[in-house]
C-alpha cells in the first residue's frame, strides 16, 4: 500500500487530499470490508499518481516550448534587423 500519511512529504503531495482522506476511511473499516476495496484504492492512487507526474511532465514542457518561442522570436526579429540594415546599405550604395 502506498504512503499516506497526511504531512507534507513530496509522496503525499501526489494524492490529492480528499483521496488521502478516502484511504483514511477504508483503513478504519473492518478488515472483511476494507480488504475488498484496498486493491481498487491502490489502483486510484497509483493511476492519481502517475496523472499528476503526466501534468507536471506536460506544465515542465509548455515551459520550455514557451522559453523556446521567446528565443526564437528574439532571433527573428535580430535577422530581421540585420535584413533591413543589410537592405538599406545596397539601397544607399
Amino acid at each position: 500500500m502506498p504512503d499516506l500519511h497526511t504531512n507534507s512529504s513530496p509522496a503525499s503531495e501526489e494524492v490529492p487530499a480528499d483521496v488521502r482522506q478516502l484511504a483514511e476511511f477504508i483503513h478504519a473499516l473492518p478488515e472483511n470490508h476494507s480488504e475488498q476495496i484496498l486493491p481498487v484504492l491502490d489502483r486510484v492512487l497509483e493511476s492519481t499518481k502517475r496523472r499528476r507526474r503526466i501534468l507536471t511532465l506536460v506544465q515542465d514542457a509548455l515551459g520550455q516550448l514557451r522559453l523556446d518561442m521567446k528565443y526564437l522570436m528574439f532571433d527573428l526579429e535580430a535577422t530581421r534587423r540585420e535584413r533591413d540594415e543589410y537592405k538599406a546599405k545596397l539601397e544607399s550604395e
